[in-house]
Order: C-alpha cells, then structure tokens, then sequence
C-alpha cells in the first residue's frame, strides 16, 4: 500500500538518523528515492493480472451474447411468459391488476418460491401445466411436463450459466481497467519521459500499453453489444406479450 502524501512529505524531508527510523520507513524512504516507485510497483501489478481479467470479462460478454441469442430464438420462454400473463390477470380478475398487458420480468423468480398445498410443487409448476394445456389434451398433460421442463432447460442452457454474471460489475470492471491503462499511460508518457532512470521501465510498458489499448477498445465494444442486445430482447418480448 502506498504511503499517503503527509507520509511521503514527512520521510523525504527528515534528515536525521536513518538508523532510528523504524524497519518499515527506512524501506519506504529508500523506494521514495526510485521516481514513480509506488505508481511503477501498482502499474506492474495491473500488467500481471489484466490477461486473467481480460479473459473473464471476454468469456462472460461472450455468454452473456450466447443467453441472448437463446432468449430470442425460444419458443417454449415465450410461451412461459404468455402462460404468466394469463394466470396473473385470471388471478386477479375484478381487481385494478387484472386485465394487464404485462409484467415486471422479477415476478419470474418468485414463481419457485411459491409453494403448493403439498410443500412440493411450486406456482412454476402450474405454468407450465398451463402451457400444456394450451397445447395438449388434459389427459396427456402429466406426461408431457418433464419434456417441456427438459425443452426449456435446453433451449436457455446459456441463460441458466449468466445466472451469477452481474452486468454491472463487468462494466464497472472494464471501466477500471481503462482507467487504470490511463494512469500507465500518464506514467509511460509523462511522468517518467526523459528521466534516465525510468527509461529500462518505459521501454518495458510502452509495447504492454499500446496492445493493452487495443484490448479494452474491443471490451468497450463487447459491453455495448451486449447492452444493445439486453434493449433488443427487451423490446422483442414487449411487443410479443402484449
């Protein structure tokens, strides 16, 4: 951790006994010596672990992109949605909630949370008894539920993994680390130009910040082709619901 700029100021300034300093300030006065030591030190450690970030980030833009493309394209989701529609309004028939054109997408997680009189079955489960039915005699109903489970599962097995993905956090992510290339790049290009003894160190980073900027261009463009997706696939169901 960086000594804070009071720290910085009181250690340069003291010329008294080194020998009485503490173990832990005689280091950082000696380091306080090296220009940008502590800048240098956080910009080596943001090197070493932006492939791992980068490579997270990719992989998680990559399925957020796939679970999209699978939300478009299922039949058996949208008619889940249409079978939810159905039994709200029927559920709330003469009340100011029926005869709704659509519902808030969250309504979908508490469908497992609401249990039947047998402790076992869920609301879920009745929507998809309702899908079933629309589609199936009443006879054929039991059987034809586990296969209907078993479609959905399939046809959204991208969505099921972007379950712990959190948007929010990739871009803050990727805006960390263009900020963080910023500061290498201040590093690089400003604080340690024509200083001797910075020059094996801006000639080590400079290549790493030039490839890196191409990298976090291609993040920015993975984040805005993912939002422009989550926008698509909201408007699609929009208008197919109503």
């Amino acid at each position: 951790m960086a000594p804070t700029k009071e720290e910085v100021d009181k250690l340069e300034g003291y010329d008294g006994d080194v020998g009485s300093l503490v173990a832990a300030e005689r280091l950082v006065k000696v380091v306080l010596t090296i220009p940008c030591a502590f800048a240098r030190v956080e910009a080596m450690l943001y090197r070493e672990t932006f492939a791992d970030e980068v490579s997270h980030i990719r992989r998680s833009f990559e399925m957020l992109e796939d679970a999209c493309r699978e939300l478009m394209s299922s039949k058996l989701f949208l008619k889940l949605l249409e079978a939810v529609l159905k039994t709200g309004n029927r559920m709330n028939v003469g009340t100011a909630r029926g005869g709704a054109m659509a519902f808030k997408l969250d309504t979908l997680l508490k469908l497992a949370d609401v249990k039947g009189t047998d402790g076992k079955s869920t609301l879920l489960h009745f929507m998809v008894q309702e899908m079933i039915r629309s589609q199936k005699p009443a006879a054929r109903a039991a059987e034809a539920a586990p296969d209907i489970v078993t479609g959905l599962a399939a046809e959204l097995t991208n969505v099921r993994k972007t379950a712990t993905v959190d948007l929010d956090v990739l871009t803050t992510s990727v805006s960390g680390l263009s900020h963080g290339l910023s500061r290498i790049r201040a590093l690089v290009g400003t604080d340690l130009a024509g200083d001797e003894r910075g020059r094996c160190f801006v000639a080590l980073m400079a290549p790493f910040v030039a490839q890196a900027e191409g990298v976090i261009r291609e993040l920015e463009d993975g984040e805005r082709r993912v939002l422009a997706h989550v926008r698509d696939i909201t408007e699609y169901y929009r208008r197919r619901i109503q």
